[in-house]
């Protein structure tokens, strides 16, 4: 056994990990007086978790297995700028028992559980040996291989990770055979691991976890539970501390459940323990996570602690108290994504020219203003957080912060948030995994009847309309003529729809509409419009970037684009051609896919893997594949041109 260096006082501590989560330790490292050291990839060089830190150590590369994944690269840095303790954060080497034992190796504090405890729970086959030794409820396995259709629906897993990968949802034997391969093959690329375990698929089931803290003196905290069962692809987007509505006895059974797995391992430091409650309210173990859970701050607010100072304080050797403090009130975390749910939750890249979360909420990011979302790594902008004393209050608080949030240069995940946080099933704590299956649509289409878009375009017309205040005279005047002239008119685009509007200058004070009854111009400068839209008095803030007007108000967020006069001839594309709809590496082509092959519309004709996630593309209509430009192991860029389909007549 690797023994980490006898306890004693830190000093200066490494996080070997980027974005949000090295932000959030350096932020309490601070707070405990130690000095902080940050790596880096070269896209990350000006991240802002590099820019929080005393110093920082480049990882020359890009791709997180040339850079976060390189241990050895990560010692070498502890040890070049004097750490004496190493945090691994979340993702990337969390986990990881070999890296643990060689941080401890090199005489360096390991932030983290035993190398031991961590094997014994990184394949989740082994682990669910352990569990069930250890008299923790359990589902019964399923060999895929002789699998029948009174086994359906199954869930294949991937024994060695999590998050979402390597994990498929099989509802009829005929596409066993190939889930089990692309599950397989997925788990290899993402974990070096292509074993794939069955289990039986719980429908409505509830993810509820519970976060275990232990010392080494042999105290274990089961830091109450949270529900997690709101989801895509399997990756968690809402959670909240208490699960709502569990009866006291299931509680207690889960809280208990989850030590005994603690103990089972010789556990230290943070864990959390997952379980899947069915609907009639049986407790089943899924995985333990040996690391800090993304969702730590709603265990946070709850009992008033800092996981991260008490991981810390445990690696100092400190013994916890014997009993864990008690929870008040109720949080709630949503996590918001540069990515298109309406689209099949595409990830989104680029420049983020504004991430500001209005009202009493806790925002962990790591991003500023104008930071670069890069096409390396996990597109989660921020995690916002609201504690209140009821779980009425905080998931109002919520909603409100986001939906009145700045959010500017690219499509994210708020509006579904907003939409989730307000849907009745979620505000009456009727929570399961399937949530999204059911509600997604709903979610993500425009209402019928609304007018934000329009309104939005109107104001982006009055903001541009508007000059500067150092613009000439002649500008300042409007346009104004002595003859009575043509209505002029802005056109803008808004998620595909188009809009016009149409005005005349005025001789002073601000153009005077056309075509819009019950809407009164009360001011309108470059970067404000205030209207009296139906009597009622409504200011909005507008940002002008990059070819972009967004508009901002208590009715909604748009961003617009203004239309050109006339349009570009190079801007059209060849009827059927799939193109790239953002950049990645080709990792499958459909088997025997060539020109001239048949294809039928919405088969899969390629895989694309981007920012952690898998895409299909998709066959666009029922024909024949004219032309085939991708191969598997390519990179390909932003609306790179794939392949074309010739519609059958």
């Amino acid at each position: 056994m690797t023994q980490n260096p006898p306890p004693q006082p830190l000093h200066s501590l490494l996080v070997a990990n980027r974005g949000e989560i090295a932000v959030r330790v350096f932020r309490t490292a601070r707070a405990l007086g130690l000095a902080t050291v940050a790596v880096h990839s070269d896209p990350d060089a000006d991240a802002l978790h590099v820019r929080s830190a005393d110093a920082a150590v480049r990882l020359p590369g890009a791709a997180p297995a040339d850079t976060y994944l390189r241990g050895d690269l990560l010692i070498e840095a502890a040890l070049a700028a004097g750490a004496d303790a190493v945090h691994p954060g979340y993702g990337f080497l969390s986990e990881n028992a070999d890296f643990a034992r060689a941080v401890r190796a090199a005489g360096l504090t390991w932030v983290g559980p035993p190398p031991e405890a961590m094997e014994a729970m990184a394949s989740k086959t082994r682990a669910k040996e352990l569990m069930r030794a250890a008299g923790v409820p359990l589902l019964d396995p399923v060999d895929p291989h002789a699998a029948t259709t009174a086994d359906l629906p199954l869930l294949l897993k991937a024994a060695a990770g999590g998050g979402g990968r390597g994990m498929r949802v099989v509802r009829d034997l005929d596409s066993l055979k190939e889930s089990l391969e692309a599950a397989s093959a997925e788990a290899l690329s993402a974990f070096g691991d292509g074993e794939v375990f069955a289990e039986p698929y719980v429908e409505l089931g509830r993810h509820v976890e519970v976060q275990i803290l232990a010392d080494s003196h042999g105290t274990v905290w089961a830091l109450g539970t949270r529900d997690c069962s709101l989801q895509r692809r399997h990756q968690k987007v809402i959670e909240e501390a208490p699960a709502p509505g569990l009866p006291e006895a299931l509680r207690t059974t889960l809280h208990e459940a989850a030590v005994a797995a603690a103990r089972a391992v010789s556990y230290e430091g943070a864990g959390t323990v997952e379980f899947l409650v069915t609907a009639d309210g049986r407790p089943y173990f899924l995985e333990m996570n040996t690391r800090l859970q993304v969702e730590h701050p709603v265990t946070e607010a709850v009992f008033g602690i800092d996981l991260v100072a008490l991981q810390l304080r445990i690696a100092e050797g400190a013994a916890l108290p014997l009993t864990p403090p008690r929870s008040a009130g109720h949080a709630v975390e949503a996590r918001l994504y540069a990515e298109d749910p309406a689209r099949d939750w595409r990830p989104q890249t680029g420049t983020l020219h504004t991430l500001a979360v209005p009202g009493e909420v806790r925002v962990d990011t790591g991003f500023g203003d104008g930071d670069t979302v890069s096409i390396h790594y996990d597109p989660m902008l921020a995690k916002v957080v609201a504690h209140a004393p009821t779980r009425a209050e905080a998931v109002r608080a919520l909603a409100h912060a986001l939906a009145g949030a700045r959010i500017h240069g690219l499509t994210t995940n708020r509006e579904l948030l907003v939409r989730s946080l307000r849907h009745p099933e979620f505000a009456a704590g009727r929570l399961d995994t399937g949530f999204y299956e059911r509600h997604l649509p709903a979610l993500t289409e425009a209402a019928p009847d609304d007018a934000g878009p329009a309104l939005g375009a109107l104001v982006a017309a009055l903001a541009d309309a508007a000059p500067a205040a150092d613009a000439p005279l002649a500008s300042r005047i409007g346009g104004w003529r002595n003859l009575r002239s043509q209505p002029q008119s802005r056109r803008y685009t808004a998620a595909g729809t188009e809009y016009e509007v149409r005005y005349r200058p005025s001789r002073s004070g601000p153009p005077v509409l056309v075509d819009h009854p019950g809407v009164r111009i009360l001011s309108a400068a470059r970067h404000r419009v205030a209207l009296e839209v139906n009597g009622v008095r409504r200011l909005f803030h507008v940002k002008h970037k990059s070819n972009t007007v967004y508009v901002d108000s208590p009715l909604g967020a748009h961003a617009l684009t203004p239309v050109p006069r006339f349009a570009d001839p190079q801007d059209r594309t060849e009827p059927g051609s799939l193109l790239a709809p953002m950049p990645g590496t080709v990792v499958r082509v459909a088997e025997g896919l060539a020109p001239g092959s048949s294809v039928t519309a919405g088969q899969p004709l390629l895989w694309l893997e981007a920012m952690k996630m898998e895409h299909r593309i998709l066959a666009p209509a029922s024909g024949t594949l004219t032309a085939l430009h991708a191969a598997t192991g390519q990179q390909v860029e932003f609306g790179a041109l794939l392949a074309v389909v010739q519609e059958e007549a």
